[in-house]
């Protein structure tokens, strides 16, 4: 997959296994995963097996997370874009388009989620012709709610997860159809 993308800070491009060290510090961190199932990664096996399962998906539907990184010093600073959701279902919800993104702690609050979020969403709207962008958030998480919600998605509802933990649902038309 040859897509990289730009925004004023940040550098968009596939992820690539060169990338294992610096996602696995973000996802070992039990930080980052306060609001994603508590699960942080243990081993540096399961980064790698992460990273071969997007890079699949660039090669199915030819879109999927990307390395999102820090034009001023080439840091890698988490993932964001969008992906074809086909192999689960969330909120019983199956075959749609998801927009997220996972950030590294130090990264956090320098307004970087917000700026991929606007990047995305125009480039799936505007690129991809994506008709409805989704996303789904963990219903404590307070900064990607709003995030969401100032980036012009509409929260639809509120869920519970199989495993007891609410969720909001949160879903965008494309403006220009």
């Amino acid at each position: 997959m040859k897509i990289q993308l730009e925004t004023k800070r940040l550098l968009y491009r596939p992820l690539e296994l060169s990338d294992a060290d610096a996602m696995f510090a973000m996802d070992s961190n039990p930080n980052v995963h306060k609001y994603l199932w508590q699960k942080p990664s243990l081993e540096i096996e399961e980064t790698l097996k992460v990273i071969e399962y997007v890079q699949s998906q660039y090669e199915r539907n030819h879109i999927g997370r990307f390395a999102t990184i820090l034009k001023e010093t080439g840091e890698f600073i988490g993932w964001t874009g969008i992906k074809f959701v086909h192999d689960h279902t969330e909120n019983g919800n199956t075959n749609f388009f998801d927009y997220g993104y996972r950030l590294d702690e130090k990264f956090w609050g320098k307004g970087y989620a917000t700026e991929a979020t606007a990047m995305w969403l125009d480039y799936g709207f505007n690129q991809m012709k994506i008709e409805v962008m989704n996303a789904y958030t963990h219903s404590e998480n307070g900064a990607s709610n709003h995030i969401l919600q100032k980036s012009g998605m509409t929260f639809m509802e509120k869920y519970l997860d199989q495993d007891g933990a609410y969720w909001q649902w949160w879903q965008m038309n494309n403006p220009n159809l």
